[in-house]
């Protein structure tokens, strides 16, 4: 087939050389065939053979037949040029070389055939060579007009561009791209592969709804996440399916790819760049070390363990008390890393003597600390469990830490923590108090990393909106004014293990997650996400707040400032002054209460005595 085609080139390629070479003696004289003088006649179809040799020696050499005829470019046509230009001055060499004495007795042909026989060349060249591709081209447009969905491309630039330009000439592919958009007035009224740019972002439902569009492609990757999710919102409302080209990062070679295409994700919405943190140049403090994970089957717990694992810990130890949990991150770690020296323990951070024989077996250097209860409203029910759990968990967890040796304690706590309403982040307060105290009285290096919600993780609003969706709904918002900040496992992770890195001891690490995020918008995205219309096929009802629950969280107490890292996007809250042996003292009787099964009021109490930014919501 490639033999034939080059053959058919070369056919085509001859026939121009005849063709340009006598028509461009005719139109030197006005086509008129009989004004042609004998002489002239006589040297053309004398140079004719060596011309169509030469000829066909410089296309080979520039490769002109090698080109794939559906991808000829700009490339090819470069090269046509100049192989007609050499083909030229060699047509003038022949002239001189044969000696060829015009009728007015000059030595060369008339001056203006060359000229003309150099440009039909060219022109039939071209012709041959991007004919082909022009008839395929129209061919697919009417193709994919009749049976094609109407897209809109937002973003006019170079990705924008290259993704069009794909789309027009795959065989496989059928969309019927209608317009584009473009922020830029300069470019809106000009045309891109012959489809126009019809207006910005604004103009974005309107166009939707002119060109009877059914997909929106959002070609932006040099776009930062503010922007894109306010150009995604902007999509969403059209209710098309609406897909996105990845940050340029992800783009191989900054070429825009059919196959890098994406449904919108939730982090889309968030508004703000992801949180990049270069994890191989900050994880050598875990390399070759002896790692432990509590509540390693949690999902914080479960992506630490990965990324542990990845780094090449001399021995990773996983500690939790739901075993579904733990046997799932022990199977997917034991077929991932098959030489990972793996221990996985069922025990409750509760019991001080299971701590204390796990420590005093496997001698952890390094120990995550993510076991926790952390579901607002079922805490507030058993707040009694809560701080069993949470409080005296992490009191325990510490002991054993510390009696054991261990040179990093990393608390996960949460933005609950600051200002709390509910007696989980008052408990979670409590964790910070205590890995602060026992910082100054050991030589672990204890410190805490508070951070937002965490998209699909367990409990989490996300998976919760889903399962409603797919039930036909309603979707539940505790309140249309609540708002929350998010982030994703893997940067909440990433977090966590570069407060380890950065650790010195008694520090409070605090992610910049950017702007809130209101709960409302999200529910409405999920649900267009899903091919949806709110209030129209999915309704949205307001349950009111649940037992503890703020309409927005803060990342700092009042009485905290903010000290920057390297990490820019990470900060460290300066450590509150508090009396140690007073509130050790009171973890003392309240633990005491605690074991005497005291009702709901009088642990609330209690807590609130020892955490003074503890303000119930029902008080």
């Amino acid at each position: 087939m490639k033999a034939l085609r080059k053959f058919f080139l070369l056919i085509l390629d001859i026939c121009s050389v005849i063709v340009a070479a006598g028509l461009g003696l005719l139109l030197r004289f006005d086509l008129n065939i009989e004004a042609v003088q004998k002489p002239y006649d006589e040297h053309l179809w004398k140079s004719l053979p060596i011309l169509i040799f030469i000829t066909v020696i410089i296309y080979w050499i520039f490769k002109l037949y090698d080109s794939i005829w559906d991808f000829v470019s700009v490339n090819e046509l470069e090269r046509i040029v100049i192989a007609g230009f050499i083909v030229s001055l060699l047509n003038v060499g022949i002239g001189i070389a044969m000696n060829a004495d015009g009728v007015d007795g000059s030595r060369f042909m008339p001056r203006s055939f060359y000229f003309i026989f150099s440009f039909l060349l060219l022109l039939f060249t071209c012709i041959t060579r991007f004919g082909y591709r022009a008839m395929r081209m129209v061919v697919r447009r009417r193709r994919d007009k009749k049976i094609g969905a109407n897209v809109m491309v937002v973003g006019a630039g170079e990705a924008g561009n290259m993704l069009i330009k794909e789309i027009m000439a795959s065989d496989h592919i059928h969309k019927n791209i209608c317009c584009i958009i473009d922020d830029s007035n300069q470019k809106v009224g000009s045309f891109i592969q012959g489809i126009k740019i019809v207006g910005n972002r604004d103009s974005i439902i309107s166009m939707a709804e002119k060109y009877e569009i059914k997909e929106i492609i959002v070609a932006i990757p040099s776009a930062e996440k503010k922007e894109l999710s306010s150009i995604v919102n902007i999509c969403q409302k059209t209710g098309c399916a609406v897909k996105i080209l990845p940050g340029i990062r992800e783009i191989v070679d900054d070429e825009a790819k059919l196959g890098q295409l994406r449904d919108v994700q939730v982090e889309d919405l968030l508004g703000r760049d992801p949180i990049v943190v270069d994890l191989n140049s900050i994880m050598g403090y875990v390399t070759g070390r002896i790692v432990m994970v509590t509540g390693g089957g949690g999902s914080i717990g479960s992506e630490l363990c990965r990324q542990l694992a990845e780094h090449g810990v001399k021995q990773l130890i996983i500690v939790d008390i739901y075993e579904n949990n733990a046997y799932a991150i022990q199977q997917e770690l034991v077929m991932k890393y098959p030489d990972l020296d793996l221990v996985v323990l069922i025990a409750s951070v509760r019991n001080t003597n299971r701590l204390k024989s796990i420590f005093e077996a496997y001698k952890p250097e390094i120990v995550y600390h993510a076991a926790a209860h952390k579901h607002v409203p079922l805490m507030e029910v058993s707040p009694n469990e809560a701080v069993k759990n949470n409080v005296f968990g992490t009191l325990k967890t510490v002991k054993a830490a510390d009696a054991a040796g261990v040179e990093k304690f990393v608390l996960i706590s949460t933005d609950k923590a600051v200002n709390p309403t509910n007696i989980m982040g008052a408990t979670k307060r409590m964790c910070e108090m205590i890995v602060q105290t026992y910082n100054k009285r050991s030589k672990t290096e204890f410190v805490a990393v508070r951070f937002g919600n965490v998209l699909g993780s367990n409990g989490s609003v996300i998976p919760l909106f889903k399962k409603q969706i797919e039930a036909g709904g309603p979707v539940t918002v505790t309140h249309p004014d609540i708002i929350r900040y998010f982030m994703t496992i893997p940067e909440a992770v990433s977090l966590v293990l570069q407060a380890g890195a950065f650790a010195k001891g008694g520090e409070i690490f605090v992610l910049d997650m950017g702007e809130p995020v209101k709960i409302l918008d999200l529910a409405e995205n999920l649900i267009r996400m899903s091919g949806l219309v709110p209030y129209q096929d999915i309704d949205i009802k307001f349950s009111g707040l649940r037992p503890g629950e703020k309409l927005y969280e803060e990342l700092l107490m009042d009485e905290e400032g903010l000290q920057d890292t390297e990490n820019k996007l990470i900060h460290i809250g300066k450590p509150i002054r508090l009396d140690e042996e007073k509130f050790l003292k009171d973890l003392d009787d309240l633990y005491q209460i605690c074991l005497n099964e005291p009702d709901p009021a009088t642990v609330r109490k209690l807590v609130g005595d020892i955490v003074p930014t503890y303000k119930p919501k029902d008080a």
